[in-house]
C-alpha cells in the first residue's frame, strides 16, 4: 500500500517538471509548479516598464540636446540621431544570435546590462571608467564634458562656443555603449517572458497572451511617463536630472529583473542556426529529383506519435508555397 503511494507521489512529480525542455540556471530539468508563470513574468514586465522609459527618456529628446546644447545645426543632428536609432535596431539581431546559438538569453541580457548601466570606479586621481547611461548622464551633468552655454540672449543657431572633440566624442561614445546595450536586451527580454510559460500545458498556454497583454500595457505606462514628466524635466529643470532619473529607473529595473532570478525558466542555447540552414540547403539539393509524396505524412523525420513523445512541434505541410521545376 505504501509502495503504490510513493509510485503515484514519484509519477505526480514527474508530471510537474516543465515538457517544453526549459530547465534552471544549471541545466536541471525545472518544477513547474515553482518557477515561470506570473511569479516570473511579473518581474520582467516590471523591468520592461522601467528600462523603456529610460531608454525613450534618452531617445526622445535626443535632437532638442543635439542642437541646443551641442550646438550641431538641425539636419546634422537629425541625421545623428537616426544613424544612432537605426544602430539600436540593428544590434538586437546579433545579441539574439549570441542569445540562442550560445550564452542563453539570461546571461546575453545580463552581459548586455552590464554594459547599459554599470559605473566601475577605478581608485586613482581622476579616472573614472564609466559605461552606457551613466557616461551618458556625466556627459550632461560635468562642466568639463559638457560645451559652455550662449545664455539666454543668444540664438542656438548664432552660438559659436562649439562642443570639444573630447566632449562630442564622450557623448557619442555613450550614446553607441547604449545601442550595443540594446542590442543584448531587447531581443531577450520579451522572449524570456514567453519561455514562463509551458506550451505543453493548456492553462500556462492561454496565460502567455495575457502576458503579452501586460507587456504593451508597459509600454503605454513608459509613454505617459516619459511625454509627461522627463521631457518636462529636460525641457523646464535641466539634462542633468533629466538624465539621470532615466538612469536611476533603468539601474533599478536591472535590480527588479534580478530579484526574480529564482523563479525564471530558462532555454538551452541550439547551436548556431546558419548550421542548420546550412543543413536544410544540402538536404535540398541532395533530394532535388526525388518524387514528393502523395501524403503529407512521408514528409516528416517522425510520426505525429514520436513528435508528441519528445514535446516537439511539428510545423504542418502547406501547398501554398510550392516550387515547381520547369
Amino acid at each position: 500500500m505504501m509502495t503504490g503511494k510513493a509510485e503515484e507521489k514519484g509519477t505526480a512529480d514527474k508530471d510537474d517538471y516543465t515538457q517544453d525542455g526549459t530547465v534552471d540556471l544549471k541545466g536541471r530539468p525545472i518544477l513547474r509548479s515553482k518557477t515561470g508563470r506570473w511569479n516570473a513574468c511579473s518581474f520582467i514586465v516590471g523591468y520592461e516598464a522601467f528600462e523603456r522609459m529610460a531608454f525613450y527618456g534618452i531617445a526622445s529628446n535626443l535632437v532638442v540636446y543635439l542642437t541646443k546644447k551641442l550646438h550641431e545645426g538641425t539636419v546634422t543632428s537629425s541625421n545623428n540621431v537616426t544613424n544612432w536609432v537605426g544602430t539600436v535596431w540593428m544590434t538586437p539581431i546579433l545579441g539574439a544570435y549570441i542569445a540562442d546559438a550560445y550564452l542563453g538569453r539570461f546571461w546575453t541580457f545580463i552581459s548586455a546590462s552590464v554594459l547599459y548601466v554599470t559605473v566601475l570606479r577605478m581608485h586613482s586621481d581622476s579616472f573614472v571608467n564609466v559605461q552606457g547611461m551613466s557616461l551618458l548622464t556625466l556627459a550632461v551633468s560635468v562642466p568639463s564634458l559638457r560645451p559652455p552655454s550662449c545664455g539666454p540672449a543668444i540664438k542656438e543657431e548664432e552660438c559659436d562656443k562649439d562642443a570639444s572633440a573630447l566632449q562630442i566624442g564622450i557623448f557619442y561614445l555613450a550614446l553607441y555603449i547604449i545601442a550595443a546595450g540594446t542590442g543584448g536586451t531587447k531581443p531577450n527580454i520579451s522572449t524570456m517572458g514567453a519561455d514562463q510559460f509551458d506550451d505543453f500545458e493548456p492553462k500556462e498556454r492561454a496565460q502567455k497572451l495575457s502576458f503579452f497583454n501586460w507587456w504593451m500595457f508597459s509600454h503605454l505606462l513608459r509613454d505617459t511617463i516619459r511625454n509627461h514628466i522627463l521631457i518636462y524635466v529636460q525641457d523646464n529643470v535641466g539634462w542633468a536630472l533629466g538624465y539621470g532619473l532615466p538612469t536611476l529607473g533603468l539601474a533599478l529595473s536591472v535590480l527588479v529583473f534580478l530579484v526574480g532570478t529564482p523563479f525564471y525558466r530558462h532555454k538551452v542555447p541550439s547551436g548556431s542556426p546558419f548550421t542548420r540552414i546550412a543543413q536544410v540547403l544540402l538536404a535540398s539539393i541532395r533530394k532535388w529529383k526525388l518524387p514528393v509524396p502523395t501524403d503529407p505524412k512521408e514528409l516528416y523525420e517522425f510520426s505525429l506519435e514520436q513528435y508528441a513523445e519528445s514535446k516537439k512541434f511539428r510545423i504542418d505541410h502547406s501547398t501554398f508555397l510550392r516550387f515547381t521545376r520547369p
